[in-house]
């Protein structure tokens, strides 16, 4: 949804299940960490708000942005959380790099989540400008790691209803 219309730290909080026994992966890109850093804290006090714990949020860091679809597949592969979030930034530049990088992880992460049943959330943050990137890690239009960490709450119950 347009950040023009919507505030992405905005939600009802009575519409969100209790993540209290709930395990995150989060991969954090290290490019761009003005940006990822606050998105990352976003979405540690967000799930932390909604009854995570430290012990079940995993965190682990990736050089850039193209490399966050390899770290939600190491998350998957080789743990047992029960959602991973992808925390990155790209900026659009004088190079065609930017529709590369966001083709690349837009793509490869709608392929985990197609053959996959941990749900990935997207929260590859995606500007003209740097100004736009700040707007959206805690600035005028909120915080997209808190629009990750509820959304990966909200994926986690749908599966789980699945398994009932």
């Amino acid at each position: 949804m347009a950040t023009a219309f919507h505030n992405l730290s905005s939600y009802d909080p009575t519409t969100v299940p209790s993540a209290k026994n709930m395990k995150f992966g989060i991969v954090v890109s290290e490019w761009n960490e003005n940006i990822t850093g606050p998105l990352l804290q976003g979405a540690v006090e967000t799930l932390k708000k909604h009854g995570a714990t430290d012990e079940n949020i995993h965190i682990e860091t990736v050089p850039g942005s193209f490399e966050l679809t390899f770290g939600a597949n190491q998350f998957i592969n080789n743990t047992e959380v029960d959602s991973v979030i992808i925390l990155g930034c790209v900026i659009k530049g004088e190079t065609p790099h930017f529709d590369y990088v966001c083709a690349g992880v837009t793509q490869g992460i709608t392929t985990l989540n197609e053959t996959g049943n941990v749900p990935v959330i997207y929260g590859l943050v995606t500007t003209n400008n740097m100004e736009q990137a700040l707007d959206r890690a805690g600035g005028k239009h909120g915080n997209k790691g808190d629009e990750c960490a509820i959304t990966a709450i909200k994926m986690i119950d749908f599966v789980w209803r699945f398994k009932k």
